[in-house]
């Protein structure tokens, strides 16, 4: 199992298509924690004991509401990520006993634990300024708010002592190019 990792703009989700393209299973860890929280019915009794009964509107999860009342209270945030993370793990570890060549993508592959089933780690890195760029276009958000984001994560320096592997994705190869070069250093 590979890990997959990156911060916002760096290039992660596009280098990881482009895995998928040529036949790697990619587990999106934002997608799937989203799957689990919908579906999992203890995860969810879990998060509504945490956060209030508030965090549902006709069942569905207010996103919104549970970002607003995490957002500058670390304790809580840690709460639940305790709650999400573990289940997170549980499922890539069934999904990985039945499907070959997975690779596992998540912004905070290091900080949920999930590093600790890779085989190898991954990480894609690109200068602050293109991350920037990319991510401002991408989401249509002003440059406060990416750079908000961007602090949140782990920066490109620990990224790169971490990793196994080192993806610099910034705009000298293309896509196609740079997974190429990292099938063959797998």
């Amino acid at each position: 199992m590979i890990g997959l990792t990156g911060g916002i703009g760096s290039g992660k989700s596009t280098i990881a298509r482009e895995l998928a393209r040529r036949g790697y299973h990619i587990y999106d860890t934002d997608s799937e924690a989203k799957r689990i929280i919908d579906t999992d019915s203890i995860v969810r009794q879990q998060l509504t004991d945490l956060l209030g009964e508030d965090i549902w509107d006709g069942g569905i999860y207010r996103r919104d509401v549970v970002a607003a009342r995490v957002f500058g209270h670390p304790a809580l945030l840690a709460q639940l990520n305790k709650i999400v993370h573990p289940a997170v793990a549980t499922d890539v570890v069934r999904v990985a006993a039945h499907t070959p060549a997975l690779v596992v993508e998540s912004a905070i592959l290091y900080q949920s634990g999930l590093d600790r089933l890779c085989d190898r780690v991954v990480a894609v890195v690109a200068p602050k300024q293109i991350r920037l760029e990319r991510a401002m276009r991408r989401d249509k958000a002003d440059i406060s708010t990416i750079r908000a984001r961007m602090r949140a994560q782990m920066n490109d320096d620990e990224l790169r002592l971490r990793a196994d592997i080192v993806v610099l994705n910034d705009g000298t190869y293309s896509i196609e190019q740079l997974v190429t070069q990292l099938i063959e250093k797998l």
